[in-house]
């Protein structure tokens, strides 16, 4: 299972830190990627980390603005948000995507947080 939090509401220009922590299985050998779906939009995929820590960005928008990171210690993966403009309004959730590479495909996901970008 896969648990995302730290969404809310936040002015143009601000920033979040969300979180996703598995419980159940260990992330070591996944990777879990972070994706996003707007009201009225299909399911955009954001970032993905892979289990050897590379990344790839599913979403050129946020480039230069969004990290993603994980601590396998803690069984949990961080989207970091800068700069967050009004297009990021979305519920974000995390998911595994398999063994080892981002595929930019949810496998298993979770619940997600929702995040509300206006001034």
């Amino acid at each position: 299972q896969l648990q995302a939090s730290g969404g809310g509401l936040v002015q143009p220009g601000g920033s979040l830190r969300l979180s996703c922590v598995a419980s159940g299985f260990q992330i070591d050998d996944y990777a879990i990627g972070w994706f996003r779906q707007a009201p009225g939009k299909q399911r955009e995929g954001v970032l993905c980390i892979s289990n050897a820590y590379k990344v790839t960005y599913y979403s050129d928008s946020v480039k230069g603005r969004f990290t993603i990171s994980r601590d396998n210690a803690k069984n949990t993966v961080y989207l970091q948000m800068n700069n967050l403009a009004s297009d990021d309004t979305a519920l974000y959730f995390c998911a595994s995507e398999g063994f080892y590479h981002c595929m930019g495909h949810p496998i298993t996901r979770g619940q997600g947080t929702l995040v509300t970008v206006s001034s």
